[in-house]
């Protein structure tokens, strides 16, 4: 009686509350600490994160599952039995990665999962029973009390985690104290489980696991499930768009899950006051924001980012709360998590695994934003709009007027004049859309109706064209290719990012370099120049394929060969014909699929002369390919004169500083070129290269065929990434 007396104490609860917060803490500041410790090994594209993901949700419902088996004992022996599963998932301290040799066409898709179970699986899964199983603890040590807050503290305490990561810990320590330092945690957690398990109650087994509240219906676990799946979806769909088109970094990866996460803080809290307001405008919300995140605002990113962020926070506030609204009783507390759990990881193989298969586009993500529409509570927004969808005569005409309006706007959109409804030109539809989707939130088919309209009327239409256009439009695991043009000129767009215009017309059009490879480029002064430097059996090397652009600055005698990651890539490069700078300028090329950095590291010593780095997946940095290590591995690849050109074109990141701290680390010579072609040359894109080479000599020479070439700018403080420590925070540019 003493243990049960103690559990209703502040201290016993406080207890209970610490031992859930950091169990929560550190099992959200493993996943972006484990990610980063991948990059030298798996690169830095989204999906690399997104499988991550898939794998932390599939161990989160072991753990959930596990927790629920264990209900069927007595409690002392729960606490016995789980102390003993710790104590054995503790073997696999100090965390890391296990030691494998990856092959350099290792496909992520594959050994993502393999990596992160053999290296973390045991401790995730142990510390991922803690959230449901520590409640129900509570419970019984406190005499039933409903421990369902205790789960907004568990998710407060992984959103920190999260947040910790990026702000804190990846500024502050190199990865080896960032071990160091959760291994400790972990025995705190040990210790603190030990404290809570010495307050559960001694009661019999047929006590216990008698449930006394009646089981809930299948159609109220399947609607638990449901309204997992959609936030857990719409969080992997997030991140794919802004790891895509910003930076593929652990501060951008932990912000869509740390929303995710801190939405059940706020819809499982004891003050109702916030989730229930942020319900109630959530339809709104979606309504206003889906649209505008279809129509896909390239010129303002950041606005784009807070868009999509808070769209997705306010959907999962909301279908969370509809989801702690029908909680079971605190003795069906396990299978209540474990069907949230399931749905949780339903949604992530929906958006992780089955639509980069099923789909060619990201339409994963409105048809998310239509599900979210579809489950969000919903409340009339004045007692007129009510009464008019409550009176069966008016709810006929109103509805008939709305899909009348919608009708009309939808024929417009595609027919209609170029001053209302043309590109850049959807302000005017919007109110529309947004003054009719008003008036219907609370009559729920009405409102979806007006949803669908705006998905499509601002982008979806777009999307399904192009998806109907064959060879327009490839996903691949790394992302989606959009090939546009005409007669002139052919575009390949990867995300918003342009990678390659190709002219058309004629063969010497069609073999002209163009955006950021222009001849005044600083990587065309390079290519112009080998032959110079190097003589006529030049060997070049090239990571990143792209369009194949700079293929056309090969010579007879060179030695060519490309490093791409994406089988898709070289498909629409080589084989589909919709670009020929291969086949004009270089037919049958060596290339070498995998990432780039494993590629090289399995190349011969001294066999490349000059090597081109320009690895950029969307607008996104693949920061294992910018470390110390890395540029050791180009320093090996390449002979003792041999030339380095690295991309460092962003919109989001100073990575100047990056470079020049590379090569001051690594003993090399450095300049750099800001390509800013005049107004006639529009083929050609302003683009920013660093070159750098151990001879001195080697740049002289380039820097005498172009004036612009200038010193590069090193950052007082800045100290070179390695593998094991680097921060993207101080390079972040102001807008």
């Amino acid at each position: 009686m003493t243990a049960r007396v103690s559990g209703t104490t502040p201290l016993g609860r406080g207890l209970f509350v610490a031992t859930i917060l950091a169990g929560s803490f550190l099992l959200f500041l493993v996943q972006p600490m484990v990610a980063r410790m991948a990059l030298p090994r798996l690169g830095g594209a989204p999906a690399v994160w997104n499988s991550a993901m898939l794998v932390y949700q599939a161990l989160l419902l072991g753990g959930y599952a596990y927790a629920h088996a264990l209900g069927r004992v007595r409690p002392r022996m729960q606490a016995t039995i789980h102390i003993a599963v710790l104590l054995i998932a503790a073997l696999w301290l100090p965390i890391g990665l296990m030691s494998a040799d990856l092959p350099p066409d290792a496909q992520p898709a594959v050994w993502v999962p393999w990596l992160l179970l053999g290296s973390i699986g045991p401790l995730f899964f142990a510390v991922s029973a803690q959230a449901p199983l520590i409640q129900r603890w509570f419970s019984l040590a406190s005499g039933g009390r409903d421990p369902y807050a205790l789960y907004a503290a568990s998710n407060f305490g992984s959103f920190a985690g999260l947040i910790a990561y990026p702000l804190l810990v990846e500024p502050g320590l190199a990865l080896h104290w960032q071990s160091l330092m959760w291994s400790g945690g972990y025995v705190l957690v040990i210790a603190l489980v030990l404290a809570c398990a010495s307050m559960l109650p001694r009661i019999s087994a047929e006590a216990h696991v008698r449930a006394e509240s009646p089981a809930p219906a299948r159609a109220s676990v399947l609607r638990w499930i449901v309204l997992a799946l959609v936030p857990s979806g719409l969080m992997l769909a997030t991140s794919t768009y802004i790891t895509t088109d910003i930076v593929a970094m652990p501060l951008l990866w932990v912000l869509p899950l740390g929303l995710y996460l801190l939405s059940f803080t706020i819809a499982f809290a004891d003050n109702r006051a916030p989730a229930d307001l942020i319900t109630r405008i959530a339809p709104v919300t979606i309504l206003l924001f889906g649209g505008v995140m279809m129509a896909g605002y390239n010129q303002g990113p950041w606005f784009s980012l807070g868009v999509s962020l808070l769209l997705l926070f306010m959907v999962s506030v909301a279908l969370h709360t509809a989801m702690y609204r029908s909680r079971p009783a605190p003795d069906r507390l396990t299978g209540f998590y474990l069907a949230m759990s399931l749905g949780g990881a339903l949604g992530g193989v929906f958006a992780g695994l089955l639509a980069p298969v099923l789909f060619d586009w990201t339409y994963e993500y409105p048809i998310l934003i239509l599900a979210a529409g579809a489950l969000a509570p919903q409340t009339f927004l004045t007692h007129g709009i009510r009464n008019v969808w409550h009176v069966g005569a008016t709810r006929r005409i109103a509805f008939l007027t709305v899909a009348l309006a919608i009708g009309i706007l939808i024929l417009l959109r595609f027919n209609g004049p170029a001053a209302l409804f043309g590109e850049g030109h959807d302000g005017f539809a919007f109110i529309i859309i947004a003054a009719i989707g008003l008036a219907t939130i609370g009559f729920r088919p009405a409102y979806l109706c007006v949803l669908a309209a705006a998905l499509m009327i601002f982008g979806g239409y777009r999307s399904i064209s192009l998806s109907l256009d064959p060879g327009a439009r490839t996903r691949s695991y790394f992302g989606v290719y959009t090939v546009r043009g005409d007669g002139n000129v052919r575009e390949l767009d990867h995300g918003t990012t342009v990678h390659g215009i190709q002219l058309r017309g004629s063969v010497a059009r069609e073999k002209t370099p163009t955006t950021y490879y222009a001849p005044g480029s600083g990587v065309g002064q390079a290519m112009l120049a080998a032959p110079a430097i190097y003589g006529a059996g030049a060997r070049i090397g090239v990571v990143g394929l792209g369009t194949g652009t700079l293929s056309c600055y090969a010579r007879p005698g060179q030695s060519w060969r490309f490093y791409e990651i994406d089988p898709a890539v070289i498909r629409i490069a080589r084989d589909t014909g919709q670009f020929t700078y291969l086949s004009r300028c270089l037919p049958n090329p060596t290339i070498r699929l995998g990432d780039a950095r494993l590629s090289l590291a399995a190349e011969q010593e001294s066999s490349l002369d000059l090597l081109a780095l320009d690895a950029f997946s969307s607008d996104a940095v693949p920061m294992h390919l910018m470390t110390r290590e890395a540029f050791a591995t180009y320093s090996r690849v390449l002979s003792p004169r041999g030339l380095l050109l690295v991309h460092i074109s962003n919109r989001f990141l100073d990575l100047e500083p990056v470079v020049a701290a590379a090569a001051k680390a690594g003993g090399w010579h450095s300049a750099v070129m800001n390509y800013r072609p005049s107004a006639l040359a529009r083929d050609a894109s302003s683009s920013l290269w660093v070159a750098l080479s151990r001879d001195p000599a080697v740049l002289k020479t380039l820097r005498g065929q172009e004036p612009d070439w200038r010193d590069i700018q090193p950052r007082p403080g800045m100290t070179a990434w390695t593998d094991d420590y680097s921060t993207i925070l101080p390079l972040l540019k102001h807008f």
